[in-house]
């Protein structure tokens, strides 16, 4: 098996790197999307499900921003919405290993689908993935144990 390589930020750059302020998703039914990110558990606005664009903060000053395909091309004429899965995976921490098993189920089983079944990794975490409703895997996984390494 491949060892993770974890990587720091270069401390000789001739400036500070950009700040993280969060993630964008465009999104092909903002109904349907804010449904799967409040079953995650976020506290989305009433009425998001309604609107071209919504927003959660996730943590101070990061947050996660929706918007939709025909609110992008508005402003962005050449934009092609995308199609299929892309090559991230959004990373959650829950509070144990019994919350993964638990949300992975709640979340299947009203119909989100299951990318990875709960597992326990390599890196001493229970972990599990599901698709949101445009296809992003969104992972989950508890603290590691290193005693499960």
């Amino acid at each position: 098996m491949e060892r993770a390589i974890f990587l720091r930020m270069s401390k000789s750059l001739p400036h500070r790197p950009p700040a993280f302020t969060g993630v964008h998703f465009w999104v092909s039914d903002m109904v349907a999307s804010v449904a799967f990110y409040r079953a995650l558990g976020f506290d989305i606005a009433e009425g998001a499900e309604a609107a071209p664009f919504a927003q959660v903060r996730i943590a101070d000053g990061v947050e996660f921003a929706f918007g939709t395909h025909g609110l992008t091309s508005g402003y962005h004429a050449g934009f092609i919405p995308p199609v299929g899965r892309g090559s991230t995976c959004l990373q959650f921490v829950l509070d144990s290993r019994e919350a993964v098993d638990a949300l992975h189920a709640r979340l299947t089983g009203t119909g989100y689908a299951s990318h990875l079944a709960p597992i326990d990794a390599f890196w001493g975490a229970r972990y599990a993935e599901v698709l949101d409703p445009d296809g992003n895997a969104v992972g989950f996984h508890s603290p590691r144990d290193p005693a499960r390494e």
